[in-house]
């Protein structure tokens, strides 16, 4: 079987638009796995929700980021993308995390050119660092990677396009590709048109965000086949588990408060059943388990008049 990081990379560099939707814990992975997903990257936005219950502004620790993407990678078969923010610092600290997420089994990382504290993409009031520090940055990275493994995969992602537009987001993509970047992203970017012509003018592929991929949010919602004929790399949809998440539990329990009853009886729709969720997350295997490792009556009075002697 092929590694995983070699899974990812033969993905985007098809350029068919392979879609990889974000994760906010281990259980959303999973679900994204069984629904049939090539990949998942671990959303920011939604570890920023699901772990502290705030908004992506640059409130995660980098030990809770690695820790929670560690769990994610243990608990699912496909490659993992994670998110590191802006790298941790410098150049020297990007590289140190890059090192630590292929020794975790990580097949590709998202590296942002914002300055700290970072927020999400969509969000109004972003900054940028020089071209020459990320530049550095994607440098060291890929230098982790060039030692390590070959097809870890580098997306490096521009917030630039609000700032300064597309003729600037292009050459920082650029040069992001020199520095050896494998794939990069222009966040925040609106159109198709904008979107072909960067197509165009990359020297590699593109990533295209579609946030919710309902909305899209800033960017035009084009069809993820129409996409693939474009030749996009990766179609990100990093927001849509935390958002869903956060519906259907408002909705449930509004609606549970709401009753007189205090219970919902019969309406078994809202909710997977017992057997189905613990079938999910493997139940099964564990009391398999206990049947073959844990004591039994029967295996201790197999054992009670067995004599034991010292050699």
């Amino acid at each position: 079987m092929k590694r995983k990081t070699t899974q990812l990379r033969e993905a985007i560099m098809d350029r068919r638009a392979v879609t990889v939707p974000g994760c906010h814990d281990v259980m959303s992975a999973k679900i994204i796995e069984s629904c049939g997903f090539e990949a998942t990257q671990v959303s920011g936005f939604g570890l920023a929700g699901s772990y502290l219950g705030k908004p992506d502004v640059g409130l995660m620790q980098m030990k809770d980021i690695l820790d929670l993407t560690w769990n994610i990678v243990q608990g699912v078969d496909i490659p993992v993308m994670a998110d590191v923010d802006t790298g941790g610092g410098n150049a020297v600290n990007a590289a140190w995390i890059t090192e630590r997420l292929i020794s975790m089994g990580v097949a590709g990382m998202n590296i942002e050119d914002q300055v700290f504290p970072k927020r999400c993409g969509h969000m109004s009031g972003k900054e940028v660092i020089s071209t020459e520090e990320m530049f550095g940055k994607i440098r060291a990275c890929s230098r982790v990677r060039d030692r390590m493994d070959l097809d870890f995969v580098i997306n490096a992602r521009t917030d630039v396009f609000a700032l300064k537009g597309l003729e600037e987001a292009v050459l920082r993509c650029n040069t992001y590709f020199s520095a050896g970047a494998d794939l990069v992203f222009i966040d925040g970017i609106r159109s198709r048109a904008d979107i072909e012509r960067a197509v165009h003018l990359l020297d590699g592929p593109l990533s295209v965000n579609l946030m919710d991929g309902i909305t899209g949010v800033k960017t035009e919602l084009i069809p993820v086949p129409d996409l693939a004929r474009l030749g996009i790399g990766r179609v990100s949809i990093p927001v849509a588990s935390i958002m869903v998440m956060h519906k259907a539990l408002t909705r449930f329990f509004g609606t549970l408060r709401a009753s007189p009853s205090g219970i919902l009886k019969g309406e078994e729709w809202w909710a997977t059943s017992f057997d189905e969720y613990t079938n999910f997350v493997g139940l099964n295997t564990y009391r398999e388990m206990e049947k073959d490792f844990l004591p039994t009556t029967k295996m201790a009075a197999k054992y009670q008049d067995h004599e034991f002697t010292l050699a």
